[in-house]
């Protein structure tokens, strides 16, 4: 199992599938399944059973996508980018865009 560069809240760019090109948050990372659900993205349709909370029907929402079909948002121009590391001068280690050198990580 290898750790995810993708973390709950980045922006993301779909680069396959027939969301390709979209852009959106990512809501919840499962490193182990390698796998991310991102806002807005690879809608499906649920058919759901009423209950004390919902009132059941048809409901659309976000199924996973691989980690591999997607990719982190530049900050600076929001075209897809690859990640690096960097360390900065008070010891943090942050996540890098490779392709501005912008940091990612809050």
């Amino acid at each position: 199992m290898t750790a995810l560069n993708v973390k709950k809240g980045d922006r993301v760019v779909v680069l396959a599938g027939k969301d390709k090109g979209k852009k959106g948050e990512v809501i919840s990372a499962s490193p182990k399944e390698q796998r991310v659900i991102v806002q807005g993205v690879n809608l499906v349709k649920r058919h759901t059973r009423p209950s004390a909370t919902n009132q059941g029907g048809i409901v659309e929402k976000e199924a996973s996508i691989h980690v591999s079909n997607v990719a982190h948002e530049d900050p600076k121009d929001g075209k897809p980018t690859r990640i690096g590391h960097k360390i900065l001068e008070d010891g943090r280690k942050v996540r890098i865009a490779r392709r501005s050198g912008e940091v990612i990580d809050r």
